[in-house]
């Protein structure tokens, strides 16, 4: 199997996702939110479900590997969006650190996944050739 690391990571996002469908509340707990504002956060964990899901899936089971890479691509550039709306959206300041960190640790988890499994790609093709 090629982009092993990137296929794992992309499964551990399905199951968030998946999570996020069942459990909406747990975004607006994790980051504190006022109550008034609950509801905008389950809508927005509904939202990060419909995209990771189907984003996950073709990393998980693409027979490409320029599947796999746009795939991984594409969740970090979300993650880094997360960061972006969260950061500037979460009033309270320790809600707001809670969700920096989870949205920028795994944009960069994702990231280093994707580049050793793309050095590892190289490596396999040039022992080939």
């Amino acid at each position: 199997m090629t982009y092993p690391l990137s296929r794992i990571l992309s499964t551990a996002t399905a199951a968030y996702g998946a999570y996020a469908l069942l459990r909406p509340d747990h975004l607006g707990s994790a980051l504190e939110a006022p109550a008034e504002q609950m509801a905008a956060f389950d809508l927005m964990a509904y939202t990060y479900a419909v995209r990771d899901i189907p984003v996950s899936a073709v990393a998980m089971f693409a027979s490409s590997d320029q599947l796999v890479v746009g795939s991984m691509l594409m969740r970090i550039a979300s993650d880094l969006g997360d960061a972006t709306i969260l950061g500037l959206g979460v009033t309270d300041e320790q809600g707001r650190a809670t969700a920096l960190k989870a949205t920028l640790g795994w944009a960069a988890l994702n990231l280093v996944g994707l580049l050793l499994d793309r050095r590892h790609e190289r490596r396999r093709i040039r022992r080939i050739v």
